[in-house]
């Protein structure tokens, strides 16, 4: 499914906590990609209800260096029970800067909202 595009808006509340609880992680290029935060909006989501959503950053901003465009961190999300349901993906352009936001769920029903960090996790209501 292709994303459809939207009037460019910032990443609102859940998506910026979600990026920096990801991005808190250490790695090459890390802080680079967590100075971009402030700098992105969202420019498309990828399907009726879906909270995975390509970004742009804003110019000027601090590129990382990234060798994939795949942010290296295993952001794994865990319902209430502890029983894993999916993953949180960030990836990037060509590993300069942030490009997307990527909730791959392994359950029957699409999530309808971003999981929340409970404990220093991300967790999904059950």
């Amino acid at each position: 499914m292709a994303p459809h595009s939207v009037d460019p808006r910032p990443v609102n509340a859940d998506e910026h906590a979600v990026l920096q609880h990801v991005l808190s992680a250490e790695f090459v290029g890390a802080s680079q990609l967590r100075s971009q935060l402030d700098h992105t909006d969202v420019i498309a989501v990828w399907g009726p209800d879906s909270v995975s959503v390509d970004l742009q950053v804003r110019e000027p901003c601090e590129h990382a260096a990234l060798p994939k465009e795949l942010v290296p961190v295993d952001a794994q999300v865990h319902d209430p029970s502890g029983a894993y349901v999916g993953r949180i993906l960030v990836w990037t352009d060509q590993g300069a800067t942030l490009s997307a936001l990527e909730f791959a769920w392994v359950t029957d029903e699409m999530p309808t909202s971003l999981p929340v960090i409970v404990d220093g996790r991300l967790s999904w209501p059950a």
